[in-house]
């Protein structure tokens, strides 16, 4: 069994449950249910204790009082075709992360900290596991990955089923992928048909309906969307470089600026006629693009 099962964290015992299968998942939900929940004060002086005298047992009982809220995020990653055992593991993980890190000067609770370091460290760990089975990890997967259920909820498609020809294309169009590529992450992240199917075996336990996505951009989808701007913005950057100055002078001034200079403002600069400005601007945006494309498939 992996060490990240166990989940040892003080003086080398078990303090916290272990989710050893999926057929555990009860009896792992009902255990943590006993730890108590925190009011603010009371964490903030055990978030105190352990950063400023590295309490261990401070920062378990930190970790022990948000293992329902790891659990919670990690049940809405069912779909996904991992072993639930694993994924309340990595959430547990990334619970731990988000304690260590935690910075009382950010103004919020432990727990909307916390949100985002679980999520990540699930992401991360369903990334690496369909990895191995060829999925890969390259852009193109990770956009798939971060935004298809987020534009399949924007299009009101909430069943996990085979999506239209005509819908894979739209999604393929608005994500810049092959659309083989979105019928196979599809399939990936399919499940239960059903939306009104208990994710649990007691009444604490939500439908699949309540976990449909938000079609309001979430965690995931602003850290995708932020690394997806700095990985074009990096491409592009690359790109220009295959222009002569010139093409790169009129693209930046005509086409990557606020307030874009109008062709005869750049003639005058360039000391050549309106006409010539824009047959210059249309060749060279034209293997500019040849070069984002073949960048961007490569």
């Amino acid at each position: 069994m992996s060490e990240s099962k166990n989940l040892v964290v003080v003086n080398n015992k078990p303090q916290l449950p272990m989710v050893v299968e999926d057929a555990s998942l009860y009896s792992y939900l009902e255990q943590i249910k006993r730890f108590p929940v925190l009011s603010e004060e009371e964490e903030k002086k055990l978030i105190n204790d352990f950063q400023t005298n590295g309490d261990l047992a401070s920062a378990q009982k930190l970790i022990t009082s948000h293992l329902r809220l790891a659990a919670k995020i990690a049940l809405t990653y069912r779909r996904y075709g991992l072993p639930m055992a694993d994924v309340i593991s990595e959430a547990n993980l990334g619970l731990m992360q988000a304690v260590k890190k935690f910075d009382m000067n950010k103004k919020v609770r432990l727990a909307t900290y916390a949100i985002w370091w679980i999520k990540a460290t699930i992401n991360d760990y369903i990334l690496r596991s369909w990895s191995l089975v060829k999925i890969g990890t390259v852009a193109a997967q990770k956009k798939l990955f971060y935004n298809l259920s987020r534009i399949k909820a924007r299009l009101g498609l909430y069943e996990n089923k085979e999506l239209e020809p005509k819908v894979v294309k739209q999604i393929a169009y608005e994500l810049m992928v092959d659309e083989k590529d979105v019928t196979e992450m599809n399939r990936r992240i399919g499940g239960d048909t059903s939306l009104n199917v208990n994710i649990g075996d007691d009444d604490d336990n939500v439908e699949k309906i309540d976990l449909v996505v938000d079609k309001r951009e979430n965690i995931e989808a602003k850290f995708a969307s932020k690394e997806e701007h700095a990985y074009r913005a990096k491409i592009l950057s690359n790109c220009l470089l295959k222009l002569d100055d010139r093409e790169q002078f009129i693209i930046k001034n005509r086409m990557l600026t606020d307030e874009p200079c109008t062709l005869d403002d750049i003639g005058e600069k360039l000391n050549i006629s309106r006409e010539r400005v824009r047959q210059i601007e249309k060749r060279a945006f034209e293997k500019l693009s040849f070069e984002v494309k073949k960048s961007m498939a490569a």
